[in-house]
């Protein structure tokens, strides 16, 4: 059998998908790799039996150590690739999982940002270098870290690109959860498969209020949940969640 060599691997586990930057030796984020993340979310998208993503990378020293800098001289297409892979991931309707395994530097930092939820081992490293190299993060570092870690905690990372430990990441709120290495696998999974038994629409409907809240006024974000609110109300995973909370039994979500 010929050897897989795609950078970006994608499996089903039941209603997870598995998603996993394979692109030695630091999983960096090439045009390739990005178009491969794309496309997998596509697919995940486009299975009404899916409802959650996982999105890790191979090995255990490296999550992503971000872009690919033998590609920079042709820039502008890698970046407009990559900037839209971390839109696709925070608008879909899935919610998604990134299990950091390890280091998750500049445009890995940025992807992991864009997932809804980010277990990591202990070993994990989290940081934005761009300023090392007289740059700045380019695909919505300066924006989503802010909104996860407060302005200081992100100012620091992103003014001295120095790396913080996942016991950092998680006391600053960049981080969901810390595990042993030898149980992330699982351990996001398990959560990917508590996210899947959530109805989808009342999923998508939340991310929407999140995201787009808090890109304006809590005025604005509170009419944004209201509205998303009431048009779950006229579905029909609305009327069985009643109905079956009302019958003592589990409820049985189809996404309409």
């Amino acid at each position: 059998m010929a050897e897989n060599t795609d950078p970006v691997h994608a499996e089903r586990q039941g209603a997870v998908a598995l998603v996993t930057i394979s692109h030695s030796p630091v999983n960096a984020i090439s045009r390739a790799v990005a178009a491969g993340i794309l496309e997998a979310l596509g697919a995940a998208e486009a299975d009404p039996e899916c409802r959650a993503l996982v999105l890790t990378g191979a090995g255990e020293r490296y999550f992503s150590a971000g872009a690919d800098l033998t590609e920079f001289p042709a820039g502008g297409d890698q970046v407009a690739g990559s900037v839209e892979v971390t839109r696709r991931l925070e608008g879909s309707r899935l919610p998604v999982v990134a299990a950091v395994n390890g280091i998750a530097y500049g445009g890995g930092c940025e992807i992991a940002l864009a997932c809804d939820l980010r277990i990591c081992a202990e070993g994990a490293r989290f940081g934005q270098p761009e300023i090392k190299l007289g740059i700045m993060p380019g695909w919505g570092g300066t924006q989503r870290l802010p909104r996860l870690a407060g302005r200081g905690p992100a100012l620091e990372m992103l003014l001295t690109g120095d790396p913080i430990d996942a016991a950092r990441g998680l006391a600053c709120g960049l981080v969901t959860r810390v595990v042993p290495a030898g149980r992330l696998g699982e351990e996001a999974l398990e959560l990917a498969r508590l996210l899947a038994q959530r109805p989808p629409l009342a999923v998508a409907a939340i991310k929407r209020a999140v995201h787009h809240g808090l890109d304006g006024t809590l005025e604005a974000g509170l009419r944004r949940e209201q509205e998303e609110f009431v048009r779950l109300l006229g579905s029909e995973d609305a009327r069985e969640g009643l109905i079956a909370f009302l019958e003592k039994r589990p409820p049985t979500w189809h996404g309409r």
